[in-house]
């Protein structure tokens, strides 16, 4: 309970340091209106809220000693997030335990997992194929908060995303480190996940740019 409530107490310093932080932008730049104002607000709490959960995320699995795997699983799977995007959690909290479980968790089973090759085979053609299907309905997998609009954009993030995560299984199929090959196995298939319609509603997250066009079809049935 009271690390919870220290956790709180953190995420409540952050925004309130974003927000003075977004009135101190307004008042040297008065032509941003509340809507933008929400916007540079958003950003900030984004990226400055990054900060406590990182800490949160490398003290636990120092602790539970897999530091350096940890850090290696998020690095390897950096570019595939990127490109395929994925769901976020409306709180600080519930976003700070599933990146720990997500991250820790792949770190720690990869350490204990020992896959034969059949069964490392089966497993790669099985995630990549899911993937495939996952990347050509949903990515790039974008929020309502941070709606990807432009179709130029969205076309070379969803071929970057085939291209990520294909490396990715190749990757860990011909490499001879078990350990590394499994992170590459879970944390393609966990990304992959990630961006899924079940996730979505799971969550109740919906896809920014599959709202924006019911907007623009609804609007344009009314005229």
């Amino acid at each position: 309970m009271n690390l919870s409530k220290g956790i709180e107490e953190v995420i409540l310093l952050v925004e309130k340091f974003c927000k003075m932080l977004t009135q101190k932008i307004r008042n040297k730049m008065p032509e941003i209106d509340d809507e933008r104002a929400e916007v540079i607000n958003y950003g900030l709490q984004l990226v400055l809220g990054e900060i406590p959960k990182t800490i949160i995320i490398l003290l636990t699995a120092w602790l539970l000693r897999i530091l350096k795997l940890t850090v290696l699983a998020f690095l390897i799977i950096i570019p595939y997030r990127t490109f395929s995007g994925g769901v976020h959690l409306k709180t600080h909290i519930g976003c700070i335990i599933a990146t720990t479980i997500s991250y820790i968790g792949n770190a720690f089973f990869s350490s204990k997992i020992v896959l034969v090759s059949n069964i490392k085979f089966i497993l790669i053609i099985a995630i990549w194929i899911f993937s495939i299907f996952m990347i050509k309905l949903y990515a790039p997998a974008d929020t309502e908060a941070v709606p990807i609009l432009r179709k130029k954009e969205r076309r070379i993030k969803k071929l970057l995303s085939y291209i990520t995560m294909t490396l990715n299984l190749l990757i860990a199929f011909f490499i001879k480190n078990q350990v590394i090959s499994n992170l590459l196995i879970f944390g393609t298939l966990i990304q992959t996940i990630t961006i899924t319609r079940f996730i979505y509603k799971l969550t109740n997250n919906k896809y920014g740019y599959e709202e924006y066009m019911k907007n623009e079809n609804i609007q344009t049935s009314i005229l």
